[in-house]
């Protein structure tokens, strides 16, 4: 994947990364506004307005602190990628709360089509490590990338071994702060041999725990399909998978001890109908007739039909708000039955929850689901 060309000219590109990197303003409050507005420059000069009248302050990203950004990533050989670029990875467009804006630095030769995520536990077995570096080197011999997060053990190993063939590590961070630092030197690495790093966060961003799970989206995203090595009960291994069935990706599992603690999320997985493999032959077997891009995997994310949008693009008022907020509770419900009980129109239901979300009173999840946040 080179470094395709873009339809959106220069100033606009800019404006996609303020809008992206404004606080409270999530992938699916980006296409929200851009349906909208029609643009992101012109979603930039409509949010004080909007804001005004949340009543909340969230903080909104100067043309100088994007500009400073770019100027940044090129320090560090990273662009940014936007959703309708030639080089946005194809297989991450199928998922939904697909990052409008991505950075990227190397990859310029990978095959982004034939993915395979790998994931496992940190403090993985000399036996897990082995199995991860065995099934790496294979898959990548076959032709097949290697995605994975940068973590300790099998996800370090999976990187390490792929690095001839090709690898693309998804941090959690910032591209100045790598998590662990024990792995900065792998990442050069990874760039040093014709790989590719890849985040959805601002540089200077230090990972949170929240952080990962949003990291893992993307490994699964990015990925035909997971493979999952070692993996206690709870552990954002287990996180990543369950992420990959919602995407609709397949998942596979190396069956491990019923003794070894690490194993036990694996074997769950395959008691859940995971495939256990036990080779790479078993994952490109099934992953041969995999294509995202055959199938919608996720509804879109929710907005008004062009025709229901009508002309006026006034706010609504404030009772349409608190009518909305009496109906939100911390389970999703989705945004046709919200219409269907409040009898707001589409147009108007789009530009409270658009209200509603920019003041960071709900969350969106399967593009057609919101919820209210929990504070």
């Amino acid at each position: 994947m080179g470094k395709g060309a873009s339809l959106v000219a220069a100033a606009e590109r800019l404006h996609w990364l303020r809008l992206i990197r404004t606080e409270n303003v999530g992938p699916v409050t980006f296409r929200q506004l851009l349906s909208r507005f029609g643009s992101a420059q012109a979603a930039m000069e409509a949010l004080p307005s909007l804001l005004k009248r949340t009543g909340s302050a969230p903080r909104i990203t100067s043309q100088m602190q994007a500009e400073d950004e770019l100027a940044g990533l090129e320090k560090f050989g990273a662009r940014v990628v936007l959703s309708c670029d030639a080089d946005y990875p194809p297989h991450l467009g199928f998922i939904s709360g697909a990052p409008p804006v991505l950075t990227l630095a190397g990859g310029d030769n990978l095959d982004w089509r034939r993915t395979v995520g790998m994931v496992g536990a940190r403090n993985a077995s000399s036996a897990g490590i082995k199995m991860t570096r065995l099934l790496a080197s294979d898959l990548g011999a076959r032709g097949y990338t290697l995605v994975s997060g940068l973590a300790r053990g099998i996800d370090a190993a999976a990187h390490r071994a792929s690095l001839e063939t090709g690898t693309v590590a998804v941090l959690a961070g910032g591209f100045d702060q790598i998590y662990p630092d024990e792995n900065i030197p792998l990442a050069h690495d990874i760039l040093d041999h014709g790989g590719a790093l890849l985040t959805e966060m601002p540089l200077g961003w230090e990972p949170r725990a929240r952080d990962f799970p949003r990291r893992n989206r993307l490994v699964s995203g990015l990925s035909l399909g997971i493979v999952v090595v070692e993996a206690a009960k709870r552990s954002g291994s287990l996180i990543t998978a369950r992420m990959a069935l919602e995407q609709n990706r397949d998942v596979f599992a190396v069956p491990g001890s019923p003794l070894d603690p690490r194993a036990e999320g694996g074997n769950a997985l395959i008691q859940q109908g995971a495939k256990l493999i036990t080779n790479a032959e078993d994952i490109i077997e099934s992953l041969g007739s995999a294509d995202p891009s055959r199938q919608a995997l996720f509804d879109r994310q929710w907005e008004p039909e062009p025709e229901e949008m009508g002309t006026d693009a006034d706010p609504a008022d404030a009772n349409d708000a608190e009518r909305l907020r009496s109906l939100l509770g911390t389970a999703p419900i989705e945004v046709d039955e919200l219409l269907r009980q409040t009898g707001l129109s589409a147009a108007t239901m789009q530009m409270v929850l658009l209200e509603l979300d920019l003041a960071g009173e709900i969350e969106w999840s399967s593009g057609q689901l919101v919820a209210k946040r929990y504070r």
